[in-house]
């Protein structure tokens, strides 16, 4: 009977893909991904590829890098994080600073302040205001030059 049991309460444990209700499978990204060389492993809603969400692990762990998405999350993710990079690459100011000014615009403590948490609406507003400081920063630098 305590087998029964913990059979069961493992079922109704499993993860459930947010987009189709599909149970979420821990696997490699060999099929997913063009070139899996460096053995990278992914929650994978079991409808794929008619359900195409997934999220990527961190290396040699099965913690996630992020919440599921599919091909429009994942693909507005990506630009949202090349606007936010911008912040920090282009010497505006430090990662630290960058992660910190992030967790104060989405309201979220800074353990949670990571792309792959976002969702559309998030995403859009990374980009929005990524763009908005880089370009007053931008303009200061500027107008230091011509003084």
């Amino acid at each position: 009977m305590k087998s029964n049991k913990k059979k069961k309460m493992k079922n109704n444990g499993a993860l459930r893909c947010p987009y189709c209700g599909g149970t979420v499978v821990y696997r490699s990204a060999e099929g997913i991904y063009k070139d899996n060389s460096k053995d990278t492993m992914l929650y994978v809603c079991s409808h794929y590829p008619a359900c195409d969400a997934y999220v990527r692990v961190h290396p040699g762990t099965k913690i996630p890098m992020g919440t599921m998405a599919d091909q429009n999350l994942r693909s507005l993710r990506n630009t949202a994080h090349r606007h936010f990079d911008k912040l920090h690459k282009d010497g505006y100011m430090t990662r630290q600073e960058a992660y910190m000014w992030l967790a104060n615009l989405i309201s979220a403590p800074l353990s949670q302040a990571h792309i792959g948490y976002l969702g559309e609406y998030y995403c859009n507003l990374v980009i929005k205001e990524s763009d908005k400081l880089l370009r007053t920063k931008q303009a200061i630098r500027k107008s230091k030059c011509e003084v």
